[in-house]
């Protein structure tokens, strides 16, 4: 391997799927501001709206993820129309 290409961060990081609350850790350099206890031990955590545990194309099971409301400010948008 090249040296002096890998960031220096690099480190144990907890990737929390926000939809199902489902939390898997790999070695990653993203910066964040908040931790988890996963198992007594804090990481960082970066907080996903969706992962291979609740994507369509994984589960086989289609699901809406709307966390900004967007679908609700839609509706209401074409209801007024009518």
């Amino acid at each position: 391997m090249k040296t002096g290409i890998h960031p220096e961060t690099y480190r144990l990081v907890a990737f929390k799927d926000m939809s199902n609350d489902q939390v898997f850790i790999t070695r990653s350099c993203a910066n964040t501001k908040e931790t988890i206890v996963v198992d007594g031990v804090e990481y960082p955590v970066v907080k996903l709206e969706i992962s291979n545990t609740s994507h369509p194309f994984y589960t086989g099971k289609m699901k809406l993820v709307d966390t900004a409301g967007r679908v609700d400010k839609f509706y209401q948008r074409y209801a007024k129309k009518k």
